[in-house]
């Protein structure tokens, strides 16, 4: 499926009139019609507010190799967490942990049920170490260490 297919079909299993979706994601009726029909990618922006309108992820709606939306929904998340955490570097370090870990699967004989559960552990994993490194290592942290009691 390519773009306009996936916003239709999202669109339509969340019974959702292109009007009703406009009025969700600010995106004229017009330029709804224009990304259905023709297929057209519009900017990062639209993207964004459809995939989050469409509860499904931008990478769903531009890669024409993904066709379960649900499918890196999880991911996303995880990385979207990292980020407001820890800013864009953690959102990278994140990613690049995700695409490292998918490539120990890579001839695998793991189901999708182990994958799924490896995938879960090692993003807790990631955020529980990063928030202890940042509750050791902050500038407060230390602040605290170095004063003397009264």
């Amino acid at each position: 499926m390519n773009f306009g297919d996936k916003i239709r079909s999202a669109r339509l299993t969340l019974n959702l009139s292109q009007a009703e979706l406009a009025a969700a994601t600010g995106i004229s009726e017009r330029s709804l019609y224009t990304y259905e029909q023709l297929g057209t990618i519009p900017r990062k922006s639209n993207v964004m507010k459809l995939a989050e309108a469409l509860h499904v992820t931008s990478a769903y709606l531009l890669d024409d190799d993904i066709n379960d939306p649900g499918q890196e929904l999880e991911e996303e998340a995880f990385i979207l967490e990292a980020r407001a955490r820890y800013g864009n570097k953690g959102a990278d370090e994140a990613r690049d942990i995700l695409n490292r870990a998918g490539a120990l699967f890579a001839g695998g004989d793991l189901d999708e049920e182990a994958k799924e559960v490896f995938m879960q552990s090692l993003m807790k994993v990631y955020l529980s170490s990063k928030e202890k490194a940042s509750e050791k290592f902050s500038p407060g942290s230390r602040k605290k260490k170095s004063r003397p009691s009264l």
